[in-house]
């Protein structure tokens, strides 16, 4: 899945530390698998990112709206996904 932008920019600058570390290897991930190589790790990346994003919306430390834009930018969860 290749990284894109979504509508709303939010500074992914000032995330909580461990919100950060997760999001860094997520990102690694990502470029490891557009770039053809394998991989193993993805899904354990993929749900620590999402586990600390829940997290991190639940004790305040980013807001809803901020929490979806991460969601949809690097993990392909949008609101419309979860309605249905």
């Amino acid at each position: 899945m290749k990284i894109t932008e979504t509508d709303t920019h939010y500074d992914e600058a000032v995330l909580p530390r461990y919100l950060k570390v997760s999001l860094n290897k997520m990102k690694k991930a990502l470029q490891l698998m557009d770039s053809g190589k394998k991989y193993l790790h993805y899904d354990c990346d993929y749900c620590e990112l999402q586990s600390d994003i829940n997290c991190a919306e639940v004790d305040g430390d980013i807001s809803p709206d901020q929490a979806w834009y991460l969601r949809s930018k690097y993990l392909g969860i949008t609101k419309e996904h979860i309605e249905q």
